[in-house]
């Protein structure tokens, strides 16, 4: 069936960041690997939904997504609008399984992560982003931060913050990681719009600067975006001082994010 195929096609590849930041939130409060890997899948899903949509033509219009092209030009935009609809209603089926926990910590995952997703999170910072290609002006730095709160930060925070949710912990020292690691992956990205290749990044590259976009690289120079992404992690590190060595895989994902080549 087409629609299954497109779904299986979307969520190959990538770095598979929000389900690893779900996974290591998990371990550091001691929940079981067979519990956190049905919201890591989630948040994949949910990801890869989002991603197929982003690249349709009524949207960023992209051909290429992860070295392979996108959804609608494999198959179809009918297929590729049912297939991103499927792997969002998937999400929430695997955030709500019961061998995750209790039905309060399965409703806190689901509620969150609709929140996260939806008209105050993700769908938001897509359409503020849309709007910005219209804009009278250029957004200012504070409003591409808001922006991308959003669009990229927003499943990243719920993935960091899924850990300490199974455990009934205390959410707030991986919720300031992944806010400080939200904004410094998307510096990353706006950098390697600038100084990757398609071939290497796996999507088309320089299309912000065509359209006249305002990015943290056109704002702040490219110099100046890799200090301030240098800066967000050395936060995000110090948020996490209070699990010692145990966090130093959480670290070392920091840095990755800004060293990363796609």
């Amino acid at each position: 069936m087409a629609i299954s195929q497109a779904m299986a096609h979307a969520t190959r590849g990538g770095k598979r960041l929000r389900g690893f930041l779900v996974l290591e939130g998990a371990r550091l409060h001691g929940i079981a690997h067979e519990a956190a890997i049905l919201p890591a899948c989630g948040i994949e899903a949910l990801h890869a939904y989002s991603l197929v949509h982003d690249d349709l033509p009524c949207m960023d219009d992209d051909d290429l997504r992860r070295g392979e092209p996108t959804v609608h030009r494999k198959w179809d935009e009918a297929t590729a609008v049912l297939s991103g609809d499927a792997l969002q209603t998937f999400a929430f089926d695997l955030v709500t399984r019961e061998a995750i926990g209790s039905g309060d910590v399965r409703a806190r995952l689901a509620q969150t992560l609709a929140h996260a997703s939806g008209m105050h999170g993700m769908v938001l910072g897509q359409a503020l982003d849309i709007a910005a290609e219209t804009a009278a002006r250029p957004l200012t730095l504070e409003e591409i931060s808001e922006l991308q709160r959003g669009k990229t930060g927003a499943l990243i925070e719920w993935a960091a913050c899924a850990g300490p949710r199974l455990a009934q912990a205390d959410e707030t020292p991986l919720q300031t990681y992944a806010r400080a690691l939200g904004l410094a992956f998307q510096i990353a990205d706006d950098i390697l719009d600038v100084t990757g290749s398609a071939e290497t990044v796996g999507k088309a590259t320089g299309k912000d600067a065509e359209a006249g976009k305002a990015t943290f690289v056109s704002l702040l120079g490219l110099d100046e975006a890799k200090r301030r992404a240098g800066e967000l992690v050395e936060s995000a590190c110090d948020a996490i001082h209070m699990y010692g060595a145990d966090g130093d895989v959480l670290r070392q994902t920091a840095q990755f994010v800004i060293s990363r080549d796609k």
